[in-house]
């Protein structure tokens, strides 16, 4: 079953939840979605942190979600364990780096699912899959025995197949969360992107009865390249141990591990947070 790396059988009476196999769950190996990491892998010996919320209101721990290895792309593949099925198409890729946890609420197989996100790892997966998902504000869901890609920009966040759904995450990451009232207007970053793209955001946004505003950020190209450039090079350090088994990874992962590291880390780390 492509969707989990480890099928749970949980317990407790609360929602249903995928987490994906990067966040540490007491008495199951993280694999990080690797084969070779899985080799020398043995079962956490307690909860990632951010699972404190979710054990205490009850939640059923239903699997470790799927993902792309170590977290390093945005497609979704996974050789090793295979690629978890795009429900809207199996035709196309579940998008990534959390595959697993997007398909797992879009096919109905848990009601919330724990993503990590550090450069797109939760949106890009829940717009593939039609479902919602949520980058949370960097620093503010604790990182500890969470499996690392770039320390400087990794996050872990809620996804569901609603907004309501994405509360109720927040709520178990962060107990007592309480969403905002909804805004009049938003930002909306002007693009180039496909015209038949546009007029979907266009009519959600007039469905959910909001007003957007254009936002020129003039600096993008610079500031999407800095970005990369940051995250790959963080990545390469993260995982520098793995460079003796480069032929045993995923080729596009092991390709942007050595991109990774070939970039001059002092031009690209940013000032201590």
């Amino acid at each position: 079953m492509s969707t989990f790396i480890t099928v749970l059988e949980g317990t407790g009476d609360g929602p249903r939840l995928a987490v994906k196999d990067l966040i540490d769950v007491a008495g199951v190996a993280t694999t990080a979605g690797s084969k070779v990491v899985a080799e020398d892998a043995h079962p956490a010996q307690a909860d990632a942190p951010c699972m404190a919320g979710a054990r205490a209101a009850g939640a059923r721990v239903v699997g470790k979600a799927n993902l792309v290895e170590l977290a390093f792309g945005g497609s979704g593949i996974n050789p090793h364990y295979g690629t978890p099925v795009n429900p809207l198409d199996p035709r196309l890729v579940p998008g990534g780096s959390s595959s697993g946890s997007a398909v797992a609420v879009a096919s109905g197989d848990a009601d919330v699912a724990y993503g990590s996100d550090s450069g797109g790892s939760i949106r890009t997966p829940a717009a593939c899959c039609g479902v919602c998902g949520l980058k949370t504000t960097f620093g503010r869901i604790p990182l500890e025995g969470v499996w690392p890609l770039a320390p400087s920009l990794d996050t872990v966040g809620p996804m569901a197949t609603d907004v309501a759904g994405l509360v109720l995450g927040m709520q178990l990451l962060e107990p007592g969360f309480e969403a905002a009232e909804a805004p009049e207007s938003i930002g909306r970053v002007a693009s180039s992107c496909d015209p038949l793209i546009g007029a979907a955001v266009t009519r959600a946004l007039v469905a959910a009865g909001l007003h957007a505003e254009e936002v020129y950020l003039p600096d993008w190209a610079q500031a999407w390249d800095a970005g990369d450039k940051l995250l790959v090079s963080e990545a390469a350090r993260s995982n520098g141990f793995l460079f003796d088994r480069l032929d045993d990874l995923d080729p596009a992962v092991s390709t942007r591990l050595v991109r990774g590291a070939q970039l001059p880390t002092t031009t690209w780390l940013p000032p201590t947070r």
